[in-house]
């Protein structure tokens, strides 16, 4: 099924969705010659997949990239690691960024939203495009990151380079060579080296930021290095910013798609809620990421050999019909979903998921707030290029 899956094609990277129902369907465990590597597409193989890290391990990186993490010159972050020693991480960090903390920031968020909306009405009265994912959608996450982790406003300018610079290394399928030449090198040295004197900063003196938080935690006597914290803004910035601006963006372009249930929601923003899960089951910003097999796994009588790179397609498993029903690829703001892989599950499940859903849920309700009718224009839009994560570089606003 070359010709149907190729991750690279610009064809599947602009709608992937016949393609993982032909996968679905024919070919639920492919294996993919070059590069060499296996996927599953159907969610329930994926969800046990992902459930199980000791069969399938996130240590040798989270691509279809051999000895990823060695080329990338970058030392395992904590999602790169297995229990148990991902379990303690987590719990450290866990200590730093609470859903208290998190919940603290509605307020901030909120007032910073509605001053994106009053700059957007500006440049529309100016005559000038607005565009949704550059001037609404993403600078939230990065906002709400440079706050949390105690970038002072007057330094927050040097922080947006870091951020669109790493979100760059998922275009041309995340080649680990782009991550030691150019813009993306330079913004690993910049970022680790503020970081770097940040937290020795905090560690002398501590204020009220998540880093200075990560720096005090402690679980049965175990403490956080600085490197542990340097990896944790690592995986922040680079993992878990544009990804929010892509869950937000996705929102109003679905929606833009179906009017009817604009409307519903619109009517009635308590719905807002509970319509991210189906946001993300739609169109999943992160699409696919890679586990290890550490013994051979037979599945559909099709055997994985053991030390085989295995693609776990969340894209197409949250359109699974054998899970969703036979309208899984129809918007429905109000479906009932148990359980869904837009922030994966098992140890891996997302520890940023409650900022996303509180960052999309204040966006949205601000955005249909002042403008009922928002959508896009498709037709002007530019996506990312990635085989691995699903968003946009530019989205037209249309009101």
């Amino acid at each position: 099924m070359t010709d149907v899956y190729d991750p690279f094609s610009p064809a599947f990277q602009a709608d992937p969705y016949p393609a993982y129902r032909r996968l679905r369907d024919d070919d639920p465990v492919h294996r993919h010659a070059e590069p060499g590597y296996w996927a599953l597409s159907r969610f329930e193989d994926v969800w046990e997949a992902v459930r199980d890290a000791s069969t399938f391990s996130s240590g040798d990186g989270l691509t279809f990239y051999q000895d990823e993490i060695g080329k990338l010159g970058l030392a395992p972050t904590m999602v790169m690691l297995d229990p148990p020693r991902h379990t303690m991480l987590r719990r450290l960090i866990s200590h730093g960024f609470t859903p208290r903390r998190i919940t603290a920031l509605e307020e901030l968020l909120r007032e910073f939203v509605r001053g994106r909306l009053d700059l957007m009405a500006a440049k529309a009265a100016e005559g000038e495009t607005v565009d949704l994912h550059r001037d609404f959608s993403s600078p939230l996450p990065t906002f709400a990151l440079a706050h949390l982790l105690g970038v002072p406003e007057a330094e927050r300018a040097r922080f947006d380079p870091w951020v669109s610079a790493l979100t760059t290394l998922q275009d041309d399928g995340f080649d680990a060579g782009s991550l030691k030449e150019g813009a993306a090198a330079n913004a690993v040295a910049e970022m680790f080296g503020y970081f770097s004197d940040v937290i020795a900063a905090r560690r002398k003196a501590p204020t009220d930021d998540m880093i200075s938080a990560l720096t005090v935690a402690e679980v049965e006597g175990e403490r956080l290095t600085d490197w542990d914290i340097l990896g944790f803004c690592f995986v922040m910035v680079a993992g878990g910013n544009d990804t929010t601006g892509n869950l937000i963006s996705h929102a109003v372009m679905l929606l833009d798609a179906h009017h009817d249930q604009r409307e519903r929601l619109v009517a009635d923003p308590s719905l807002i809620p509970g319509a991210l899960p189906e946001f993300l089951r739609m169109e999943g910003s992160v699409q696919a990421l890679g586990r290890t097999t550490t013994r051979p796994v037979i599945l559909h009588g099709v055997e994985i050999p053991a030390g085989e790179k295995v693609m776990m397609l969340y894209g197409a498993a949250n359109r699974d019909e054998r899970e969703f029903g036979p309208t899984a690829d129809r918007l429905d703001i109000t479906r009932p979903i148990p359980r869904h892989l837009g922030f994966a599950t098992g140890v891996h499940f997302c520890i940023g998921s409650h900022l996303a859903k509180l960052q999309a849920r204040v966006a949205l309700e601000e955005l249909y707030a002042r403008h009922p009718h928002a959508g896009v224009g498709l037709d002007k839009a530019k996506r990312i290029s990635s085989p691995f994560t699903r968003g946009w570089i530019t989205l037209p606003l249309t009101l």
